[in-house]
């Protein structure tokens, strides 16, 4: 097995580094402070390839696969997590289009999708169904063969009010996942609306609100696969996504690393740099320890995605339970070591902190991981 990266591999990786260092890390700080949606450097990543990474390049795509995807994104959160995170986001709508869309829905939403011209949101959550995602209760009536109705809510939706498609999960048939599917609904249709931008602990480079539909008429051919296929694409969406937001926790542990090996080396206590006490040796090196096993639990999902393995679901939960996990980890033992200064916001750990935490919940909380990873065990 081969570790390396390849060269083509390296030049994404810094290429990725590159455009974080230049233009997400300078300003991350102020987009969290002053709730800013950096939509144009957004834009300015689709030039470069990021808005449809594994996009077909027909359609404007890049044609990378799921590892080159997690390079990129914990390059990119390494500059600003939030941002980062949301770009993952658009990413797996994009792909979803690709992946199961008509060749006219490939054609009508892709190259302005890849380009960021089109910004997008995934609407999955709603207000009584997170974990029991297949209990949704947005519905979407067909009225002939020309469109549909939608009627529900969907909540803690990324990118709502600002985004300019969401590609709806609602339900065209009956109970139980095979009653879902995914409809893509414009912005500015009439019926669709938004809540109150939701104030958060953390994600503040991007807003968050609910989405409305009342009497919400979409057409027919905004469809995204068959009726009664909505839960399988929300769930293949999710295992990409679950190493992309795994990707993004590297990223911002491995920043608060590096200002916590910065810190202890100029900090002095004691008439020496608290660099130099081995209770802080031990606590850097258990930190860089863990998260290595996580970016190689991370590459292997991703690997695993895309050679289509079996295994890739069971794979992609896990990497996302442990790297979610031990990214906040790294960061906690970082904002301790920085001791009261990293409980400051002249400092970045403590809004490093504050932006991981929340990868522990979403694209399925940790403890569906667990479940996940068990099914698959007792089944073997």
């Amino acid at each position: 097995m081969d570790f390396a990266l390849s060269e083509e591999q390296q030049a994404i990786r810094d290429m990725a580094r590159a455009f974080s260092q230049e233009k997400l890390a300078p300003n991350a700080a102020a987009w969290d402070e002053d709730e800013v949606f950096p939509v144009d450097v957004l834009k300015e990543a689709a030039a470069l390839g990021l808005a449809g990474i594994y996009v077909r390049d027909d359609v404007g795509g890049s044609g990378l696969g799921r590892l080159d995807a997690a390079l990129i994104f914990e390059e990119l959160s390494a500059g600003c997590v939030s941002t980062a995170a949301f770009l993952s986001i658009h990413n797996m709508v994009s792909w979803m289009v690709d992946r199961f869309g008509t060749e006219e829905v490939r054609r009508r939403f892709l190259p302005k999708l890849a380009s960021m011209e089109t910004v997008a949101s995934y609407c999955l959550t709603e207000p009584g169904s997170g974990s029991d995602a297949a209990a949704l209760k947005t519905r979407a009536d067909k009225v002939g063969n020309s469109h549909y109705v939608l009627n529900g809510t969907k909540a803690f939706i990324s990118g709502s009010g600002s985004s300019d498609l969401y590609a709806v999960m609602c339900r065209t048939g009956g109970d139980g996942p095979k009653g879902v599917s995914c409809i893509l609904v414009e912005n500015g249709t009439p019926g669709l609306s938004f809540g109150k931008k939701e104030r958060k602990l953390g994600w503040n480079s991007q807003p968050t609100a609910m989405v409305n539909f009342e009497d919400c008429k979409v057409p027919a051919e905004n469809l995204v696969g068959g009726e009664g296929e909505g839960f399988r694409i929300a769930m293949a969406g999710l295992d990409g996504g679950r190493i992309n937001i795994a990707a993004c926790s590297l990223g911002g542990a491995r920043a608060a690393l590096e200002q916590a090996l910065g810190y202890v080396k100029d900090r002095k206590q004691f008439g020496k740099p608290i660099a130099d006490f081995q209770a802080t040796q031990f606590r850097l090196a258990d930190m860089a320890t863990e998260l290595d096993a996580a970016r190689l639990m991370v590459h292997r999902a991703a690997a695993s995605l895309d050679a289509r393995s079996p295994d890739a679901t069971q794979h992609a939960a896990m990497a996302k339970r442990f790297a979610t996990d031990v990214g906040f980890k790294v960061v906690d033992e970082a904002l301790q070591l920085h001791g009261g200064y990293g409980y400051l916001r002249d400092f970045p750990v403590e809004r490093l902190l504050r932006d991981l935490r929340v990868h522990r919940i979403l694209e399925g909380t940790n403890e569906i991981m667990r479940v996940i990873i068990a099914r698959k065990l007792l089944a073997d």
